[in-house]
This record gives structure tokens, sequence and C-alpha cells, in this order.
């Protein structure tokens, strides 16, 4: 059971690392397989970098929900002691 537990926890941990690693070579103009099919370098390197956007962001924020849950569940995590100001006020 744990170690389908640590398959889920790892498997969007990696989209994100593949992510991040499209979002560098997008941002040095070097296309990966699947993007490479384009003739534009500009449009394959958009696309790209989108792409890497989407998995990095879907990845981390995976991981970063699961740890909040997790220190939710345990009671790290005190919502008391985080002050929440009103919509639109300065105090």
């Amino acid at each position: 059971m744990r170690f389908i537990a640590l398959l889920i926890l790892i498997v969007p941990g990696l989209l994100g690392v593949y992510g991040i690693k499209l979002l560098r070579d997008s941002f040095f103009l070097k296309t990966s397989a699947p993007f490479s099919w384009f003739d534009s370098l500009a449009a394959a390197s958009m696309l790209q970098g989108t792409f890497g956007l989407l998995l990095a962001m879907g990845g981390i924020g995976f991981v970063a929900g699961y740890i909040f849950n997790r220190d939710k569940k345990q009671e790290k995590y005190n919502a008391s002691t985080h002050k929440h100001t009103k919509k639109g006020s300065l105090t």
C-alpha cells in the first residue's frame, strides 16, 4: 500500500521535473522530440515552453497540495495562527 502511495507521489513529481526541463530548453531555443516537427523554431519553442509550464505547475502543485493536506491532517498547520485580511483592506 505504501508503494502505491509513493508511486502516486513520484509520478507528478517527475512530470514537474520534465516540465522544468522543457522550460529550460525552450528558453535556450532547443526543441525536444515531440515539438521538433514544427518548421518555425519560435513556434516550437513557444509551444514547448507552454507545455513545460503546465507540466511544472501541475507537478509542483500536486506535491505541494499533498504536503499541505498531510500537515493539515497531522495538525501541523493551524489556520487560526494565519491572519486573513478582508478583501480590499490594507490592514
